[in-house]
């Protein structure tokens, strides 16, 4: 009721003084007058005009900066005849104790058939905000007396004897399974994949992820050597992931089937090289252009090894 009155009064108040201001009528309003710290309080604005008054959408937040604005709800628009109504509504809060006045909000608006913009003022509002009053010299209390449950020794039993069957019935289980596994040998697949097919897969996989392309340039050529170096120790056997780009390319020599990767290998690490320890950035043609090497390096030192899958039994 208290809350409808100051409402009331404020619209009459309004209407009062904004005479000159054709039919259009703005009233601020808060849903109580007397809060706690922290409490969420509705702020809302209410324009009632005819409708065929323009409107222009008041700055509401620039008069809120007294109080912390928590939530800005979707404005509401009703017609009834030649009426329109418009309400804006903010949740705010404050976090000390005083009184708070949220000042006048001004709202533009212009007449048909007049150019010139009007603007009309809302009514302050006026809230108080305080703490929790604490007795300082109270007793602090609990909010209810401890309850005591009494003990049923039955029941306690019959849980304690529920226990121990289903423990007993899970270790019997458990020593069955681990006898019977015992017993029974395990085939176990082991399958030996080529080192070409492990490096293109490991090619295509990093192609994907597109990380040159995402501005990871020195991670990708890391990786893309890294994957061509793992590969010469797998196929020919050699250190080159402990070596320089010029002692691998010693040793890539000395090995008969690698001659043809010579100069592309040569070219890929160099550039390569550039980008990790110089900070060389590459062209995108040539990042590009270094996943094509890649791949061709590998493709061109395929060997007749073919996958093998075979089949060792162990007993565990």
């Amino acid at each position: 009721m208290v809350k409808s009155a100051i409402k009331y009064l404020s619209l009459l108040f309004l209407l009062s003084i904004n005479v000159s201001a054709q039919s259009i009528s703005v009233l601020s309003s808060v849903d109580s007058s007397d809060y706690l710290v922290g409490d969420y309080i509705n702020y809302t604005l209410e324009i009632r005009t005819e409708k065929n008054i323009n409107i222009t959408t008041p700055l509401i937040r620039d008069s809120l900066k007294k109080v912390e604005v928590i939530r800005e709800l979707a404005p509401l628009s009703k017609e009834e005849e030649n009426i329109k109504t418009v309400t804006f509504g903010y949740i705010i809060s404050y976090y000390d104790s005083a009184s708070v006045t949220i000042p006048p909000i001004a709202v533009r608006y212009k007449i048909p058939g007049n150019d010139e913009e009007k603007i009309v003022l809302s009514n302050p509002v006026t809230f108080t905000v305080h703490t929790v009053q604490v007795e300082q010299q109270a007793d602090i209390k609990d909010v209810k007396d401890p309850l005591t449950i009494p003990l049923d020794w039955k029941f306690i039993l019959l849980i304690a004897l529920i226990v121990l069957i289903v423990l007993a019935a899970a270790f019997y289980f458990y020593r069955r399974y681990k006898k019977k596994k015992a017993e029974q040998p395990i085939k176990k697949k082991v399958i030996r994949i080529p080192a070409h097919a492990r490096a293109l897969t490991a090619l295509d996989k990093l192609e994907s992820e597109q990380l040159w392309q995402k501005g990871r340039v020195k991670e990708y050529h890391s990786n893309i050597t890294g994957i061509i170096r793992g590969y010469f120790e797998e196929r020919f056997s050699l250190p080159a992931l402990e070596l320089t780009t010029s002692e691998q390319m010693q040793q890539l020599k000395k090995v008969p089937s690698a001659e043809n990767i010579s100069s592309i290998t040569n070219e890929f690490l160099n550039n390569a090289d550039l980008v990790k320890f110089a900070k060389f950035i590459p062209l995108p043609s040539v990042n590009e252009a270094m996943m094509k090497q890649a791949k061709e390096i590998v493709n061109s030192t395929i060997s007749k090894e073919t996958t093998l899958v075979e089949e060792e039994v162990q007993n565990v």
